[in-house]
């Protein structure tokens, strides 16, 4: 059993956390985690890692703001809470990457769960991105998407 995470409730608190083996996970946490596996919603096949979103800013970022990459980070995701219930959270976790899932997301290996996110913190991602005005950006909601 994982002790008690702490609980990040400010996206600067969030941005602090910020590495190379750094990911965001969204699932019902590090314990429901380790006793099962990520699987491939359209196939079903056992994915060898956690699908997980990196945390690490990327070269070509550059000097841009580190609230916003983080916020992008979290909203991407976001409705993985309604489409899987009410008991799946962000949280980060230190991890190793083993290899890609069938959407090129990294699957990783949990070698330390930091912190759950709180809802204000995900309400401050939502802000943020939203603040940017961009008609041709938003969530990766399959469930959204044109059929």
């Amino acid at each position: 059993m994982t002790p008690e995470l702490p609980t990040i409730t400010k996206l600067a608190d969030l941005v602090g956390h910020l590495g190379d083996d750094v990911y965001v996970r969204w699932s019902k946490g590090p314990d429901e985690d380790a006793a099962s596996a990520s699987r491939d919603s359209l196939t079903g096949v056992e994915l060898p890692g956690l699908s997980a979103s990196p945390l690490r800013i990327e070269p070509w970022w550059g000097d841009r703001s580190r609230e916003l990459w983080v916020a992008r980070r979290l909203f991407d995701y976001r409705h993985l809470r309604d489409l899987r219930g009410p008991d799946v959270r962000a949280w980060v976790l230190r991890g190793t990457e083993v290899g890609r899932g069938p959407d090129n997301e990294p699957l990783v290996r949990c070698l330390e769960p930091l912190a759950w996110v709180a809802d204000e913190a995900l309400r401050e991602c939502s802000n943020l991105v939203e603040a940017q005005h961009s008609d041709e950006w938003g969530p990766l909601d399959r469930a959204s998407s044109d059929r």
